[in-house]
C-alpha cells in the first residue's frame, strides 16, 4: 500500500510539473508596479509597450510570447505592457498603434526597436543577443577595420567572423548564441559584405548567404605573421557552428602507432572524416611536414592521423601509403595507393561533394520553395504565409461593384493587386493599417480590385503596374498615389487629398490666413507647406495652367491661387514679377518668392515641386530620392542618435543646432548654391550610420561634416574633426576641396545592384520535360547563379574546386611543401 501511495504522488508531480514550467514561460503582462519592480531587480528585461492590436501587431505579440522561451535560457525576461490599462510615462504614448519594443538593463535602456525590425523569433533573439552582447561583437565592414581586429588579437586569442546577409535572420541568430556561450573566448566579428568578403577570398559576394571563418590569431607568434584562416562549409546553424569550433579546438594531427581500424579522435565524436597517412623512421621529419600542410589545406573538414607504421600494432599492408574512414558507427577504413598530395585532396574532396548532395537530397522539400524567393519581402510573406491580411476594413470590388462604388462616395480609395506579386500582397498590410487609421473619417472608403480575377476592370482602368493606388471622385478624373509604399505616406496623402485644390482666395486676409496656415490648421500636421499663386487678374492665361497643375499635385500640399488686382503690391514687397509664387513652411517662417513661367502642366508641376523642397533638408529614407534628382554634391552633416537629446544633456543639442545655425548662415549669401546642404539624424535614420561607414570606413566623432560627390567613383571628403565647425572655415574648407589641395577621405564604390538569387531559365527546363519544346530558343538567358556554376564546375573537371567558394589567399601556407610524401 505504502508503494502504490508513492507511486500515486509520484505520478501528479509529472503531471503538475510541465503546467508549471510552462507558465513561468509565458509572455509576462506588466502592470505598472511589477514593470518598475522588474527595472529595479537589474535584470535584463525585453518589453513592449502598446495600445490598440491590428494584425500585424498580433502577429508580432505571438513570436514575443514564443521568443520568452529562447531567450529565458539567456537570462532575459520578456513583458509587455497594456497601455490601455497601465499608463506608465514616457514609454506609454498616444499612438493607437505603438511599433516600439524597449530592451533594459536594469532601469537603463540598452536599445529599442521598432516591430518591423524584430519581425519574428529569430530576429528577436538575434538583436536581443546583439544589443546585449554589443561590447563582445564587432561589427566590420571594410578590410581595414578586420586587420586592425587582427593586429589586436595576434598571440591573445583567435578571431571568428561571421557574415549574413541581413542582421535577423536565423543565421544572425545562430551566431549570436554562439557568442553568447564563447564570447569570452574568441573574439566575434560580424560584418554584412561588403569589401570584407573579396578580402577573404570571396570570388562572388552574391551568390554567398552566409558564411563563417575562424582565424588562427593566437597562434601567430610576430605581429607580421597572418592569421590563418579556416572557412565554415556547412549552413550557419548554431550546431554546426559550434562543432566547427570544437574542431578548431582539436590538434591539427594527431600522430598514433596503431592500426587506422582502432583509432578514435575527437573527429570522430564530431562526425569529422579521418584521413590516414603513413610514416616510417627515416622520413619522419618530412613526413610531419607534409601532413601539417595537409592538414592546414583541410582543416575543418578533415581530421589528420599520422600513423608509424614501424610499430608492430600496425597491420595495414604496406603497398597502402593512404587511408580513410567516413563518420558513423561501424564504418570501415578504405585503403588507398595514392601518387601525390593532389590526389590525397581530391580523394577527400570527391567524397565531400557526394555526402553533400545527398544532403541536398534530403533538403530538397524545405528549400524548393525557398529558392524561388528573390528578395527580402518574397521571404517575408513566405515566412508570414500562414496568417493571411484581414480584409475586414476593406471592400473587395468586381465588375459588378467597381463602377456604383468610385461614383457614390466622395473620395474611394482603390488598391490595384495580384496575389501572386509579393509587393502586392506586403503592400497589403500597410494598406489594411491605414483602413483602419482612417475608419472613422465619414467620406472616404478603401477598396480593392483583384487584377487577377477582374482583369476587365484593370484593363478598363489603364492599370499597367502593380500595387498601383489610385482615388476615385465624383465628376473628377483619378489620382494615382506616387509616394512610397507605407502607412504613413498613403494615409497623409489621403488625407491631404481631401483638400480641394488650388483653394481660391478673394481677399488679403485670406491670402495672409492661408500663408500663416490658419486656413486648413487641421492639415498643419500632415504638411506645414503652402503654395500661393499670384495672377494679375482672372483673365491672366497662365491661370488655367496653374489650376491644372495644382489638382496634378492633389495630395502632396495645400495650394492656393489670389488672381487680384491687389497681387501687384504684394509681389512688390517681395521683390519679384507677376506671375508669381509664395512658399510659407509655417507660421514664423520666412515667406520664399518664385517667379512662375508658365509654359506647361508638366514644367510647371516640376517647378513646384522643387520650390517646395527645404533649402537645408533632413534626409531620410522616404525623401532621399527626391533631393538626389538635383544632381548636386551633398554638404551632409551626420549628428548623433537620439539618446543624445535625452541623456548628452543640453550641451550635445546646442551643440548639433549651432553647426546647422553655421550652415544656415551661409545659405543665405549664396555661396553654397552648388551644393545641397542637409543633414542626417542617425537616431532618427539609423541607415545614416552605415553611409557614414561606408564613406569612411568607420565613424568619426558627431557632428561630422562630410562632401560626397555623386555618381559612381565620386569622391569623398571629410571636414577635419579637429577643427571647430565654423562658416567661414568652412568656406575655406571647400574653397581647398575645389582646388584640389584635400585629399579624399574615400570614394563611391560601383557596386552593382544585380538580382539577389539566379535568375531561371525556363525555356531550359521546358527542354528538359519535352526535347525540342523550347527548341526556338536562340541563347541562354541565363548568365549568372547555381547553373552557371555548375557548367563551370564541369568544365573546369575538378571536382575539388566545387566545394570550395573562395581561393585560398596569397598569404596562406603556399604551396603544401616542396618535397613528397615519401610513399606517395
Amino acid at each position: 500500500m505504502r508503494w502504490a501511495c508513492c507511486l500515486v504522488v509520484f505520478l501528479l508531480v509529472i503531471q503538475e510539473k510541465p503546467c508549471a514550467t510552462a507558465n513561468t514561460l509565458k509572455l509576462i503582462e506588466h502592470s505598472k508596479a511589477s514593470f518598475f519592480e522588474a527595472l529595479q531587480s537589474g535584470k535584463t528585461s525585453f518589453v513592449y509597450f502598446g495600445n490598440e492590436v491590428n494584425p500585424t501587431i498580433g502577429l508580432f505579440l505571438e513570436h514575443l510570447e514564443k521568443s520568452a522561451h529562447a531567450l529565458e535560457d539567456y537570462g532575459i525576461l520578456v513583458a509587455k505592457v497594456n497601455c490601455t490599462k497601465e499608463r506608465i510615462p514616457k514609454y506609454c504614448t498616444a499612438e493607437k498603434l505603438m511599433k516600439k519594443v524597449y530592451l533594459f538593463r536594469g532601469p537603463t535602456v540598452l536599445k529599442n526597436f521598432d516591430t518591423d525590425t524584430v519581425f519574428d523569433v529569430n530576429a528577436i533573439v538575434a538583436h536581443v543577443l546583439f544589443a546585449v552582447l554589443f561590447n563582445e561583437v564587432k561589427y566590420v565592414q571594410t578590410p581595414g577595420e578586420l586587420l586592425g581586429i587582427e593586429r589586436i588579437a595576434k598571440g591573445l586569442a583567435d578571431v571568428v567572423l561571421a557574415y549574413v546577409q541581413i542582421l535577423g535572420l536565423p543565421e544572425h541568430r545562430a551566431v549570436m548564441e554562439t557568442t553568447f556561450v564563447y564570447g569570452a573566448k574568441y573574439q566575434f566579428v560580424l560584418t554584412t559584405g561588403g569589401s570584407v568578403l573579396k578580402h577573404m577570398g570571396v570570388e562572388d559576394p552574391s551568390s554567398l548567404q552566409s558564411g563563417l571563418w575562424f582565424l588562427h590569431c593566437k597562434a601567430a607568434k610576430r605581429h607580421s605573421d597572418p592569421c590563418q584562416h579556416t572557412a565554415l562549409k556547412r549552413p550557419l546553424t548554431t550546431l554546426n557552428i559550434y562543432t566547427f569550433l570544437q574542431l578548431m579546438e582539436a590538434p591539427l594531427v594527431t600522430e598514433v602507432r596503431v592500426d587506422p581500424s582502432e583509432v578514435e579522435t575527437v573527429h570522430s565524436h564530431l562526425r569529422t572524416p579521418l584521413l590516414f597517412l603513413f610514416t616510417q623512421a627515416d622520413t619522419l621529419a618530412m613526413d610531419r611536414s607534409t601532413t601539417d600542410s595537409l592538414a592546414w589545406k583541410l582543416c575543418g573538414e578533415v581530421g589528420l592521423v599520422l600513423v608509424h607504421r614501424d610499430s608492430p600494432d600496425v597491420k595495414t599492408p604496406k603497398e597502402y601509403n593512404t587511408a580513410f574512414r567516413l563518420p558513423g558507427e561501424g564504418s570501415q577504413v578504405k585503403y588507398f595507393t595514392l601518387k601525390n598530395i593532389k590526389e590525397v585532396v581530391n580523394l577527400f574532396r570527391e567524397k565531400s561533394v557526394e555526402d553533400e548532395e545527398e544532403d541536398k537530397e534530403e533538403d530538397e522539400v524545405d528549400w524548393a520553395v525557398l529558392d524561388v524567393l528573390d528578395d527580402e519581402v518574397a521571404e517575408s510573406l513566405y515566412r508570414d504565409r500562414d496568417h493571411g491580411p484581414d480584409l475586414d476594413l476593406i471592400s473587395e470590388l468586381t465588375a459588378d461593384t467597381f463602377s456604383s462604388a468610385v461614383t457614390g462616395y466622395g473620395h474611394t480609395v482603390v488598391l490595384f493587386f495580384v496575389k501572386w506579386d509579393a509587393v502586392s500582397m506586403a503592400f497589403m498590410q500597410s494598406y489594411i493599417e491605414v483602413a483602419d487609421k482612417l475608419e472613422g473619417v465619414v467620406d472616404v472608403q478603401l477598396t480593392c480590385v483583384d487584377c487577377g480575377e477582374w482583369t476587365d476592370v484593370c484593363s478598363n482602368e489603364l492599370i499597367s503596374a502593380f500595387p498601383t493606388v489610385r482615388v476615385y471622385r465624383p465628376g473628377e478624373p483619378p489620382q494615382s498615389y506616387k509616394g512610397m509604399l507605407g502607412a504613413e505616406g498613403l494615409s497623409r496623402f489621403i488625407m491631404l487629398s481631401r483638400v480641394s485644390t488650388p483653394v481660391l482666395l478673394s481677399s488679403e486676409d485670406e491670402v495672409r490666413s492661408f500663408l500663416g496656415g490658419e486656413l486648413y490648421q487641421q492639415h498643419a500636421d500632415l504638411s506645414p507647406v503652402r503654395v500661393l499663386g499670384l495672377f494679375s487678374s482672372s483673365q491672366d492665361p497662365g491661370r488655367d495652367i496653374f489650376e491644372e497643375a495644382a489638382r496634378l499635385l492633389r495630395g502632396e500640399a495645400v495650394l492656393g491661387l489670389f488672381a487680384d488686382t491687389h497681387t501687384e503690391r504684394w509681389a512688390e514687397d517681395y521683390s519679384v514679377k507677376l506671375p508669381a509664387m509664395l512658399v510659407s513652411r509655417g507660421p514664423g517662417t520666412h515667406i520664399e518668392p518664385h517667379s512662375l513661367h508658365v509654359s506647361a502642366v508638366e514644367e510647371l508641376v516640376s517647378d513646384i515641386q522643387k520650390a517646395m523642397l527645404d533649402s537645408f533638408p533632413e534626409l531620410t529614407v522616404e525623401n532621399l530620392p527626391v533631393y538626389l534628382d538635383l544632381q548636386k554634391p551633398l554638404l551632409l552633416v551626420f549628428l548623433g542618435e537620439e539618446e543624445e537629446e535625452e541623456e548628452m544633456e543640453e550641451e550635445g543639442g546646442r551643440q548639433s543646432e549651432g553647426v546647422r545655425a553655421e550652415l544656415r548662415s551661409l545659405q543665405g549669401t549664396g555661396r553654397l548654391d552648388s551644393y545641397l546642404p542637409c543633414w542626417i539624424h542617425l537616431g532618427r535614420t539609423p541607415t545614416g550610420r552605415a553611409v557614414l561607414e561606408s564613406y569612411l570606413g568607420t565613424v568619426p566623432p558627431l557632428p561630422a561634416l562630410v562632401l560626397s560627390q555623386l555618381g559612381t567613383g565620386g569622391e569623398v571628403f571629410h571636414y577635419p574633426p579637429e577643427q571647430p565647425l565654423m562658416s567661414e572655415a568652412v568656406l575655406l574648407w571647400l574653397q581647398r576641396v575645389e582646388n584640389k589641395e584635400e585629399q579624399p577621405a574615400g570614394v563611391i564604390s560601383d557596386e552593382k545592384w544585380g538580382p539577389p538569387v539566379p535568375f531561371y531559365d525556363f525555356l531550359s527546363i521546358m527542354d528538359q520535360e519535352a526535347p525540342g519544346y523550347a527548341a526556338q530558343k536562340t541563347h541562354k538567358l541565363k548568365t549568372r547563379g547555381r547553373e552557371q556554376g555548375e557548367e563551370d564546375g564541369c568544365e573546369q573537371g575538378s571536382s575539388s574546386e566545387r566545394t570550395l567558394n573562395r581561393k585560398p589567399p596569397k598569404d596562406r601556407m603556399g604551396p603544401l611543401t616542396p618535397h613528397q610524401h615519401s610513399e606517395l
